[in-house]
């Protein structure tokens, strides 16, 4: 009894512990096909996909090279299998597992199951000789007029047993019920997405032909930075573009063909030369100096391999997909890391705004110096605001809108994200005039009026 009692509290754990997998991070996962490697895993749980059904779809699975360790003489094999579940239904079901209604989810009537593996023994043979379990299945389930989004799941209700299998997975939507070999790869939240980021390309290509105009046409004021900014805009915008083709291609045969390659390597450098670009503005560099100090030089040198380091690491955690061991773990650190960088990137700006305080006492041009820190001001704000809205916002809206609505999580992330390149460039665009042009006294008066009763900027 203690034993059954301890391999059921290990379950309930481990259905817990999937709980949390499946709501919080599996819908950053990508929809195709996959194939998965699991080697000798004990967990009770092993989430592999979720995807969004509309009223035509199925699911095709391959697994191979099943095994078992510790070789046991007679295991229950019912005990192991696939099924499908919703996410509300999680909660049922770890409801009836506390108050032990079941023993297994593998036995809930709240869950589709797929597969299981006591169906890899076959009958005995007319002779009454008994035949070898198989180590291979391919099954095939057709979900028709079962809209909802479900997530495919392995049950070990065995805790002692490790098993070691070669998963292939496809799941997949039927756009047109009388064609049904023409067949889409993407859940149903994310159908629209190669669209999406196809506009998102046009207007950041419009962007860029715009910001080039204006920099030949004001180039005699254009300094480096402004140039630098141009190819922030160009890597976006090819990023975009690859990541248009990504979710095609995906979409029509369920791999991506190369072109998530591309996305990830435009990926990278869109995020190292955005986080780089944040700094540079901050501290002024180029059109309020033309050097870099020591401590900006060091938050530079965090900033960029920590990028580095996070981008890498998103792509073989994307790539490996939640089936993984520690996946929730590592994909916690990394976002961490990427919240660092959001904070360090910060430092700059708050030391600009200090030095603009301290030179607007000293150097008799306050009206230029409150001007300079009112910009740097709102820049310090936007900034904050683009990393909150991106980085909690767009989660929240992923994790309360409908499975049919996903996309507009990251249309309201793009969006943002658009928001502030033509904030940033408009605010820092070339200008014309010199920006220390004559003040006259009444102005110059008022500045200095403004800063003496201007209370220390809160950070």
């Amino acid at each position: 009894m203690a034993a059954k009692g301890l391999a059921r509290s290990l379950l309930v754990r481990g259905f817990g512990l999937a709980l949390i997998i499946v709501s919080a991070w599996i819908g950053a996962a990508r929809a195709e096909i996959r194939e998965m490697e699991v080697r000798s895993d004990a967990r009770s749980i092993i989430p592999f996909d979720e995807f969004g059904f509309t009223r035509a779809g199925g699911l095709e699975l391959n697994v191979t090279g099943i095994a078992f360790s510790p070789e046991a003489e007679s295991p229950d094999l019912s005990q192991l299998g696939f099924f499908l579940s919703t996410r509300d239904a999680w909660l049922h079901v770890l409801r009836q597992l506390q108050d032990h209604d079941i023993t297994c989810a593998l036995q809930s009537d709240l869950v589709r199951l797929v597969y299981s593996f006591d169906q890899l023994v076959p009958p005995p043979n007319p002779s009454g000789v008994g035949v070898a379990r198989s180590s291979t299945f391919r099954h095939r389930l057709n979900l028709t007029n079962q809209p909802g989004q479900f997530t495919l799941v392995f049950a070990n209700c065995l805790p002692p047993l490790r098993v070691s299998m070669s998963v292939r997975s496809a799941m997949f939507n039927v756009p047109d019920p009388s064609d049904p070999s023409h067949r889409a790869y993407l859940s149903a939240g994310a159908a629209v997405l190669p669209l999406v980021y196809f506009i998102l390309f046009l207007t950041y290509s419009a962007l860029a032909a715009a910001w080039a105009a204006v920099l030949l046409r004001r180039r005699r004021a254009a300094f480096r930075i402004h140039y630098f900014m141009l190819a922030v805009v160009v890597l976006k915008a090819f990023n975009l573009l690859c990541e248009a083709e990504d979710k095609s291609y995906i979409e029509r045969t369920g791999s991506a063909h190369g072109w998530d390659v591309l996305f990830y390597i435009f990926s990278f450098l869109k995020g190292i030369s955005l986080f780089t670009l944040i700094v540079l503005i901050g501290t002024g560099w180029s059109f309020l100096k033309p050097y870099l100090q020591d401590r900006e030089k060091k938050v530079l040198m965090v900033v960029i391999p920590l990028q580095v380091v996070s981008n890498v690491a998103q792509v073989a955690i994307d790539e490996s997909g939640p089936y993984a061991r520690d996946w929730v773990t590592w994909k916690q650190v990394f976002l961490l890391v990427d919240v660092i960088c959001c904070c360090a990137v910060l430092f700059p700006i708050v030391w600009s705004i200090k030095n603009l305080r301290e030179a607007a006492r000293t150097d008799g041009k306050a009206a230029v110096n409150l001007m300079k820190l009112t910009l740097f001001r709102q820049y310090y704000i936007v900034v904050i605001c683009y990393i909150y809205f991106t980085r909690v916002v767009v989660y929240a809206v992923t994790t309360i809108t409908s499975y049919r609505y996903l996309w507009t999580s990251a249309v309201a992330g793009e969006l943002a994200t658009l928001a502030f390149y033509v904030f940033t460039g408009y605010r820092f665009r070339p200008e014309a005039r010199n920006p220390y042009f004559a003040i006259d006294d009444e102005e110059e008066e008022a500045a200095a009026e403004a800063l003496k009763l201007d209370d220390e900027f809160e950070l």
